[in-house]
């Protein structure tokens, strides 16, 4: 995960048919992703959208 991805952890989620999936955009803060979520929903009704938090992963050193 690079850093600006560590900046913004949360993420709305366009689910798509056999278990794929799209990230449409990254936040900082949740009720910014809540709100896109909702936009995107009103302008596509038939999409399904999520709002998931994308923990940083820890850098494995070898």
């Amino acid at each position: 995960m690079n850093y600006r991805n560590q900046l913004h952890p949360w993420c709305v989620m366009r689910l798509l048919p056999e278990c794929q999936r799209v990230i449409m955009n990254r936040f900082r803060r949740q009720n910014d992703a809540d709100a896109h979520r909702r936009i995107l929903q009103t302008l596509m009704p038939e999409a399904v959208f999520v709002v998931i938090f994308e923990a940083p992963q820890p850098n494995s050193v070898s």
